[in-house]
Formats: C-alpha cells, sequence, structure tokens
C-alpha cells in the first residue's frame, strides 16, 4: 500500500492482520461509522484483513474469541460498542483474565466534540454515553488500556497493545477509539510491516529450576496438582511421559484445561487430599487454587514449588497457598526445562518401580470407581452418565469438550492436548456456548461439543449464539443438561449449612428455575437440529444422531432432561 492514505479507521484492520490476528469479532453502533468505512477502503484497496464478523451480542463476541485463541495460541480481537457494549463484555473480560488469555479489547468513544469537526455528535446518545472513564469498566480485568488520542497512533497503540497481550502472563488488553479520530487519515505505508514491538516471554531462573529439579528427584512422594493444562502440544505429551517415568502422583483438582489423559496410569483423579497428606514435594502447576484449604490438609513438612506465568497470581489479592520456590514462566516452556533438568539428576529405580506400580494400582481403582458411578442404574439421567456416553460417542475422534456445569470430568474418557476445558474460576457464566463456536470457527476439523447446565445456557444469550452459528455456518453440538435449578447455589447451600432450613426445604428459596423453557425452540428458531432426551437408554442414539448433523454441517443441541446434582 505504498503511498496510500486510510483513515485511521480503515487502518485498524490490516495493521490487526500484520500482528497476526485472525479474526475481529464486532458489534457495532452509532460510533463505528469510520470503523466499517474503514474496512470497506481497506478491502478496496486489496490489504490483507482479518475475517471481521457481526456478533450480535458482546458476550458472545468475547466468548468467540476465548475460544478461538485455545484453538490457534494467538491474540484475537473483539470491538465493541462505546461504554455499553463494554459493560456488556465485561464478563468476557473477566474470564480472559483469569485464565490468562491474550485478548485485544476496542471499543469506540462516544464523540468528545459537540461539532465544528468530522464525526462530532450527532444524535442525543452522543452525550448519553459519555463517561468520565470509560476504561475504567474493565481496568481491574486488564493488564493495559489506552485511549487513542491522534490518528497516527492507529499502527504504534495496536502494535503494543499486542504486545502486552501476548507477554507473561497474557490478558486482555483495551484501547478506546473516539470516533473523531477514527475518521482522520494517516499513512498506510507502513500498516503492513511487521511490529515494532515483541512480546516478552519470561522464564525460570537456572538456580531456581535446578533447586526444583533437585527435589523432585530425591523426593519420596511427589505430587504435581494441575489445574490449567501442560502448556501446548509438545510439553502435554512431554509431561505425561516424564511423569510416567518417573512416578508422580498427578492430581486434576477443579481442572479448568486437561492437564494429562484421563486414563494415564499417573493421574490419580480430582481428590487431592490422601495425596497432600502424604506428599515431601508438591508441584503446583498453574494453579489459581490447588485445594481447598478448609477441607485439603498439606503435609506441614512438604516442600510447594509454584510454577506458572504469575506463579503467585498476583491478581488474586488474597492467596496464600505456600510457596517454598516459584518458577516463573510459560507452562510449554517450563516444563521442558525443568524435565531436562531432571534427566540430568540421579535415579532410584526400585524407589521409582514402586511409586509407579502403586499409582497404576490406585490410578486404576479411580477410573472404576467413576466408571461405576457413571453406569450405575439411576431413576433419571445423571451428568456423569451423559459424560460416560459422550465420552464414548467421541472415542477416536479429533474432538474438544466445553464444560460449563456440565459433564464431570472424572466422568468422560479425554486423552488429547486441547480435548476438554471447563469454565473458567472467574465463574462469567455463559462462557461454554460461545467458546465452542469460537473453537469450531478456528478448528473447523473438530468435533466441538458444549455441555453446560439449563442456567448457564440462558446466560449464553443463546439467541445471539445461535444466529451467529447459522450466519457462520458453525456446527458444534450444545448439551444443556437441565435440572430446572441453580444446582452449583444449591450445592453451596448445602454445603455450608448441611443441617440448615434451606437444605431440609422442599424448595430451597433462590434457586429454582422451573418452570423451564423448551430449550429445543430456540434452537430451532436458527434452524438448528434440536432433541429432547427424557430417558436414559435413548441418550447414546441421541448423541449420535446430534453428532452426524453437526458433520453435515448443522449446530445440534440436546436437552437432557437431568436430576439435581
Amino acid at each position: 500500500m505504498s503511498g496510500a492514505r486510510l483513515t485511521a479507521g480503515g487502518a485498524i484492520f490490516p495493521r490487526l492482520k500484520a500482528l497476526g490476528v485472525d479474526f475481529v469479532f464486532a458489534n457495532s453502533g452509532t460510533d463505528f461509522p469510520p470503523v466499517i468505512e474503514g474496512l470497506a477502503e481497506a478491502a478496496a484497496e486489496g490489504a490483507e484483513l482479518p475475517l471481521a464478523l457481526t456478533i450480535p451480542h458482546e458476550h458472545c463476541a468475547m466468548g468467540m474469541a476465548h475460544g478461538a485463541y485455545l484453538m490457534t495460541g494467538r491474540a484475537q480481537a473483539v470491538m465493541l460498542h462505546t461504554n455499553v457494549g463494554l459493560a456488556n463484555g465485561a464478563i468476557g473480560a473477566l474470564n480472559a483474565a483469569c485464565e490468562h488469555v491474550p485478548m485485544l479489547m476496542m471499543s469506540g468513544r462516544t464523540p468528545v466534540t459537540e461539532g465544528g469537526r468530522f464525526g462530532a455528535r450527532t444524535v442525543p446518545i452522543g452525550w448519553g454515553q459519555e463517561m468520565l472513564d470509560q476504561a475504567g469498566l474493565v481496568r481491574e480485568a486488564t493488564k493495559w488500556d489506552y485511549e487513542l488520542r491522534y490518528p497516527e497512533q492507529v499502527r504504534p497503540m495496536l502494535d503494543r497493545a499486542h504486545a502486552i497481550a501476548a507477554s507473561t502472563p497474557k490478558g486482555p488488553v483495551y484501547l478506546s477509539l473516539p470516533r473523531e479520530v477514527l475518521c482522520e487519515e494517516v499513512e498506510a505505508e507502513e500498516i503492513d510491516a511487521a511490529s515494532s514491538m515483541q512480546a516478552v516471554a519470561i522464564g525460570p531462573e537456572a538456580g531456581t529450576l535446578d533447586r526444583a529439579a533437585d527435589l523432585l528427584a530425591a523426593a519420596e512422594r511427589p505430587l504435581i496438582i494441575a489445574q490449567r493444562g501442560a502448556g501446548d502440544a509438545d510439553s502435554f505429551a512431554a509431561f505425561a511421559r516424564w511423569v510416567e517415568d518417573w512416578g508422580i502422583a498427578v492430581c486434576s483438582w477443579w481442572p479448568t484445561a486437561l492437564a494429562i489423559p484421563t486414563d494415564h496410569p499417573c493421574h490419580v483423579g480430582s481428590d487431592p487430599s490422601p495425596w497432600l497428606e502424604e506428599a515431601d514435594v508438591v508441584v503446583v502447576l498453574d494453579s489459581l487454587a490447588p485445594w481447598w484449604p478448609d477441607e485439603h490438609a498439606l503435609n506441614p513438612e512438604a516442600t510447594v514449588i509454584q510454577v506458572g506465568p504469575d506463579p503467585l497470581f498476583s491478581r488474586a489479592a488474597a492467596r496464600t497457598f505456600r510457596a517454598d520456590l516459584s518458577l516463573a514462566g510459560e507452562t510449554a516452556s517450563t516444563l521442558p526445562a525443568l524435565i531436562a533438568a531432571m534427566e540430568r539428576r540421579p535415579r532410584d529405580e526400585d524407589a521409582i518401580a514402586v511409586r509407579q506400580a502403586r499409582l497404576n494400582a490406585a490410578a486404576g481403582r479411580t477410573r472404576q470407581r467413576h466408571h461405576a458411578a457413571a453406569i450405575a442404574d439411576a431413576p433419571g439421567i445423571t451428568k456423569a452418565y451423559v459424560g460416560h456416553c459422550l465420552g464414548a460417542a467421541l472415542r477416536g475422534r479429533l474432538s474438544t469438550v466445553f464444560s460449563e456445569l456440565g459433564v464431570p470430568l472424572p466422568s468422560i474418557e479425554r486423552r488429547e492436548h486441547n480435548s476438554w476445558f471447563q469454565e473458567p474460576h472467574s465463574g462469567g457464566l455463559g462462557f461454554s456456548f460461545p467458546a465452542a463456536l469460537g473453537a469450531k470457527l478456528a478448528a473447523p476439523e473438530r468435533d466441538i461439543v458444549a455441555t453446560m447446565g439449563d442456567g448457564s445456557y440462558m446466560f449464553a444469550n443463546p439467541t445471539a449464539c445461535h444466529q451467529v452459528a447459522e450466519a457462520l455456518g458453525l456446527a458444534p453440538l450444545i448439551v444443556v443438561l437441565n435440572n430446572s435449578e441453580w444446582g452449583a447455589v444449591r450445592g453451596s447451600v448445602a454445603q455450608l449449612y448441611p443441617d440448615g432450613h434451606a437444605a431440609r426445604a422442599n424448595r430451597m428459596p433462590l434457586t429454582g428455575l422451573a418452570p423451564s423453557p423448551d430449550f429445543t425452540l430456540t434452537a430451532r428458531a436458527s434452524r438448528a437440529w434440536a432433541e429432547r432426551v427424557r430417558d436414559r437408554d435413548a441418550l447414546p442414539d441421541a448423541i449420535d444422531r446430534a453428532l452426524a448433523a453437526t458433520r453435515d454441517g448443522t449446530l445440534a443441541l440436546i436437552e437432557v432432561e437431568t436430576l439435581p446434582d
């Protein structure tokens, strides 16, 4: 584009493409005229552009960007409508921040001038959307925010935003875009040049890494608690080989991503209690809350090693899990470095063999217990049974399952990197449906399944999600586990007050969602395949029919009437 000029609004999209952004998920408003005109202008000039997608609700846009990142490993972009759109996107920002997901958030800013300048305010909304601190809506959830002041800042500020988002620890950033600035012109000559600013990737200090390797090599009862996966595909595979080779127990306490195959001989399940009580070295692998302090007792003699992009989780004001040693860095690079350091340590082969046999037996018993619970006769359909049926239907297929208060991980067979994600610990509901859409967009070759409770489905703005799926030809399988209540809320109340009035009540206050809508009709409004299942024996065939529909290019929804948790 040598010698050409573009409006600042038109420069945004080719610059994002040069930075490696694949998708821009956008919900437009009255602040968007220079953005829309600029996009058309850039396309007419032959610029390389990311795929710009119209998403009719910001929560859906944020979830799709999150899901697309999980599949690609690259930060995606979201464009929101001034302050009101930013408010709608705030839950997605909280989810992304909690999970260290990089994302470029942008929203228009109502014009700052009332006349006399191109792009100035025209209609009452220009006054009604004025805020003293628009970025304050998401500042706690973002690593960096800025308001564009001049059109020539488009390139350097997008470079800076992208580099900060992708730096360790990763996370969302926010750029505010005043309308008048976007209407002005900039030189387009360098708009597709390489980034002027590179992301920062930190790694553990060599001495600390060696100390961690010494401790693990000498440990008699080592334990790893992993919540957020094991890095990329290579480090995921290396991690599985390493823990088996050394006989190290791995616990998946409240995981948000799969770190190890569910049938791995060292995967001792989701309960850390018996292993924490005896462990002499505990590795906390990228785990925000690695155990429940009031219920799980850590061996007071144990050494605790915290490992992750931000091993002390500095965003959490109160997080006092011990950290006798901390290894900071992206898991995909820190794990291989630790594994390599361990290879240089002496091994007690006899002790390792004893550990391996013990872990294999314990892991086998845990799998058998969960399998028996999943297939046990029940008066209705349990979430565990749904997980069991899904695992069987997906066996041998490249697939990803998102679970948001849906099927529990112990019930479903999962073996591969990126094959399992659970709702972020931030608790921003409505995550799994749009995340599944983003994942399917980025990885169309995969079977993508999202399982969720009925409350989570309603929080996802399902009409908007179904519209997007039909418009873009995205065909995941959506499984709504309908127990007509806020099961997580009821469980939390019963946990704190097991003998209280609410637990003894026929209907616990503020938890019921009856009468339930017919969610299949919501799906069918957008021409999706939909079926309701009440009979346990009918579920496996329904899942097969639904997956066949998705493989033919049609989103499928199964509403399963499930028993209370």
